[in-house]
């Protein structure tokens, strides 16, 4: 399917040949797909500039250094709005995420385009414990900062966003450039009133025999994480008597 409003947004370092499957399985289900390569040194730019060159529905920005997923993201999205385009879906480079879904998430966001459309993970045998444990921490903390907004899963980077409210956020914070990005934007945007749809995806976790790379890393990311959600709780607290005057001002209304 084509669209001149949704594009897929694919940001990607040093992933290896994985990048190359996922462009060609999301360029299948939708067009156009940009990637955008975060200062990569494997190779892979120039390997995905050749694709573009035969591919029209594929457009490659690459970065001279590595900045951070968000930091990618960013760049991506500056370059969508500037084009004309309101929504991006974004996913992984490394095969995780399900290109078979992309046509329902983009479908869903076509009828709610107020709305972040989040994917929901459904893992199997593949998934690491630690992975699925460590992000009920994550989601949990995800909703006492949002009131209980309905954030299915704070992590998952497989989404639907609309351009200009995640921009307005992100341009107004120095942070949300590395792997912090997913749960701070789902948070942010959740503070400026969008709407949460969360839909299941599938996702799976390739071996390194399998070409699987990734740069997660528990104590250097999860002390981002930690320091994200205590930045979050004071951002709460500024916010908490507005929110709760809001939510009151909505059960009101909705009772008369």
């Amino acid at each position: 399917m084509t669209s001149s409003s949704h594009l897929v947004l694919i940001p990607t370092y040093n992933t290896g040949a994985l990048v190359y499957d996922t462009v060609r399985e999301a360029l299948r289900m939708w067009q156009p797909v940009w990637v955008v390569v975060d200062g990569s040194t494997d190779g892979t730019a120039a390997g995905l500039q050749q694709m573009a060159e035969a591919e029209p529905g594929l457009r490659v920005l690459c970065l001279a250094r590595n900045g951070g997923k968000g930091a990618a993201l960013l760049h991506g999205l500056q370059a969508a709005q500037e084009s004309g385009f309101t929504h991006v879906l974004t996913m992984d480079a490394d095969g995780q995420h399900p290109a078979a879904r992309i046509a329902d998430f983009m479908a869903e966001s076509a009828a709610r385009p107020d709305a972040m459309i989040l994917g929901d993970p459904i893992f199997d045998e593949s998934a690491p414990s630690i992975r699925v444990k460590g992000r009920r921490i994550s989601n949990w903390w995800a909703r006492v900062e949002t009131l209980g907004a309905d954030i299915g899963d704070s992590l998952f980077g497989f989404r639907v966003y609309p351009i200009a409210p995640l921009l307005s956020v992100m341009r107004s914070t120095r942070w949300m450039r590395g792997f912090d990005f997913e749960p701070e934007a789902a948070v942010r945007l959740s503070w400026r009133g969008v709407p949460v749809v969360n839909l299941p995806a599938a996702v799976r976790y390739l071996k390194p025999a399998e070409g699987g790379v990734s740069h997660f890393k528990y104590g250097r990311d999860n002390v981002l994480l930690t320091w994200m959600y205590t930045r979050l709780m004071f951002g709460l607290l500024r916010r908490l008597p507005f929110m709760l005057a809001d939510r009151f001002l909505r059960a009101s209304a909705s009772g008369l």
